[in-house]
C-alpha cells in the first residue's frame, strides 16, 4: 500500500558514501576502497559510542575523526588527500534512481523527508548538490536532539513534527541497524539492500526489502 509520508535515511540510502574516495581514486590508490569502507565503519561506530556515552559530537566531527583513523590505519594512502576527501563529502553523488523516484512519489501527493545523523550543514549541502531541495518537504537532523540513531527520540522527530502515527510513515534505509530501530519505533520499514547483505536482527524485520529505491514504485 502506498503511504502518505516517505522518510529516507541520507547516507548510504540517498547519497553514496563511497563517492568521495571514488572521486579521488587516482590519489587514494589501490587501497582506496578499503579506506572508504573503514572510514564509513568508524563513522557509524563513533555515532553509537557517542550516544551510549552521552558525549555528543556532531556528525561532521565524527566524519573527520573517522577519516583520520582510517588514514592512520591504512598508511599506503597519502594523508595529503584528506582535505580533498572531506571537501567531496559535502557533495556526495546520489544514487542514479533517487531523483526520479522522489519526484514520482512527490507527484503522487506523498510528503517526503530525510531523517539523518548528518549535521544540518552537511545535509543542506548534499541535498542542494543533488538538486533534491525541490522535492523534499523537510530535512530532519539528529543534531537538535544531540543523540544519534537508533535512539527512538530520533524517529519521533518525524511523527511529532508531522503529527502522524508511526504506522503512517514509510521509512527507507540501506542500514539494517537503522531499519531495526525504525521498526521497533513503529514505522513501516523498507530495507534498501544495495549490496546484497545477509539479513540480521530477525526479530525486527523490515516490511519490504528492495535492492534500490525503484522497488517503492512497485508497491500498490
Amino acid at each position: 500500500m502506498r503511504h502518505a509520508a516517505y522518510v529516507f535515511d541520507a547516507y548510504g540510502t540517498l547519497f553514496d558514501v563511497h563517492a568521495a574516495v571514488r572521486r579521488h581514486a587516482g590519489e587514494t590508490g589501490p587501497d582506496g576502497a578499503r579506506l572508504s569502507e573503514l572510514w564509513r565503519a568508524k563513522q557509524l561506530e563513533y555515532s553509537w559510542v557517542r550516544s551510549l556515552s552521552d558525549t555528543y559530537l556532531d556528525f561532521w566531527q565524527l566524519t573527520e575523526q573517522s577519516l583520520d583513523f582510517a588514514l592512520k590505519k591504512i598508511p599506503t594512502v597519502d594523508p595529503a588527500v584528506r582535505s580533498k576527501l572531506l571537501e567531496a563529502y559535502w557533495s556526495l553523488d546520489c544514487y542514479p534512481e533517487v531523483p526520479a523516484i522522489l519526484k514520482s512519489l512527490k507527484a503522487s501527493g506523498a510528503r517526503l523527508a530525510i531523517l539523518s545523523n548528518g549535521s544540518p550543514d552537511m545535509l543542506a549541502s548534499a541535498v542542494k548538490s543533488a538538486a533534491l531541495d525541490q522535492v523534499l518537504d523537510d530535512v530532519f537532523s539528529v543534531d537538535q536532539l544531540k543523540r544519534f540513531k537508533t535512539d527512538p527520540n530520533v524517529y519521533d522527530l518525524v511523527t511529532t513534527s508531522w503529527r502522524l502515527y508511526p504506522s503512517a510513515v514509510s521509512f527507507q534505509s540501506s542500514n539494517r541497524w537503522d531499519i531495526a530501530g525504525a521498526t521497533k519505533f513503529g514505522f513501516r520499514t523498507v530495507w534498501i539492500n544495495r549490496t546484497d547483505q545477509p539479513d540480521e536482527y530477525h526479530d525486527l524485520a523490515p516490511a519490504l526489502i528492495f535492492p534500490s529505491l525503484e522497488g517503492l514504485l512497485t508497491v500498490e
